[in-house]
């Protein structure tokens, strides 16, 4: 696979600071069900990567201490992690709200027949994974069947509860582009969205977020092998609005791979760019989380390099959605 990093670390970007930390993210591995075009993880179902019960431990622990308000769990397919229900169950009963990045196709993959039902026990909040309404644009990007087992699993969690009025069960969709394009402005596809999946299906949900395709990992080497990389740069370079520095989602998260090592967030992670903590004595190459139980993390310096225009292009992108209307 090709890599980008050489080409996105001489891109300058301005320099940044973080906030008050309040969310933790956590690759829980690199394991899926599915093997998507977009991935910036490259995950897919032949990967072994996993998180295992020591750093599970951690997690919890640097939850308490820090005080974390949003535990963040994202993959390859969160689900598939042996762990993954004892972490949830533990965190909620530290009255930690838990978000899953779901792909909706695993709700209905061998051996996760009661998933949807532990998440509605739980209270979970759902990030599924929907590129787009119509099935031969989700397919193109995602594999044929993918279209109807997610709509399936969207119907799954209505019928549950999620999205339905003072559940409380909070279901949001992901919109990634086709290609080497910035999202569309998130209020209007909100809109056409809700009225395609409601209409033709039936469906309903509480927010769309838009998010930019990273150029790394397996869709930063589509656009090399295409020539197209520094065309894209040029695209969202182009579009950088300096307002959004404000809320990029690196400024109050913590992102934590599968071996607990810790980076800014989870495009930095994939580009093996480790957090820099100003102060730490000795600091090694890589930082693990439970260095950092006790650690300030307010003010301290933020890695950047090029991929972070994807972050601050038009009405930028974060794990949240766009950053500003």
């Amino acid at each position: 696979m090709l890599s980008t990093f050489p080409s996105l670390k001489l891109i300058k970007f301005p320099a940044i600071r973080r906030g008050i930390l309040t969310s933790l993210q956590v690759n829980l591995g690199y394991r899926c069900n599915q093997q998507c075009q977009h991935c910036h993880v490259n995950a897919g179902p032949s990967r072994k990567e996993e998180m295992d019960r020591d750093n599970i431990e951690v997690v919890l622990r640097f939850i308490q201490s820090q005080n974390i308000k949003t535990l963040d769990l994202t993959g390859g397919a969160p689900e598939l992690n042996p762990h993954f229900r004892e972490l949830v169950s533990r965190a909620r009963e530290l009255g930690v709200h838990v978000m899953d990045r779901c792909n909706l196709t695993i709700l209905s993959a061998p051996g996760q027949d009661d998933l949807a039902e532990f998440l509605t026990a739980h209270e979970v909040e759902v990030v599924a994974s929907m590129p787009c309404y119509l099935k031969e644009n989700v397919e193109s990007q995602r594999g044929k069947g993918v279209f109807e087992r997610s709509i399936e699993g969207l119907r799954q969690l209505n019928a549950l509860g999620y999205a339905q009025p003072d559940s409380g069960l909070q279901l949001n969709l992901v919109y990634n582009p086709q290609g080497p394009s910035l999202p569309p402005p998130q209020c209007g596809l909100e809109q056409d969205y809700r009225q395609q999946l409601e209409s033709q299906y039936g469906i309903k949900f509480n927010t769309l977020y838009t998010l930019a395709n990273m150029p790394i990992q397996r869709f930063g080497s589509l656009l090399m092998s295409k020539g197209q990389l520094d065309d894209y740069m040029s695209l969202l370079r182009g579009a950088h609005q300096q307002e959004n520095l404000e809320s990029v989602m690196c400024r109050s998260l913590l992102s934590v791979d599968w071996q607990g090592y810790t980076y800014d967030c989870d495009f930095n992670q994939m580009l093996d760019m480790p957090l820099a903590i100003e102060g730490l004595a000795d600091t090694p190459p890589r930082t693990h989380l439970s260095d950092l139980l006790q650690t300030d993390f307010e003010s301290q310096p933020i890695q950047v390099a090029g991929h972070c225009y994807g972050c601050t292009a038009g009405q930028g992108s974060s794990c949240g959605g766009a950053l500003s209307e």
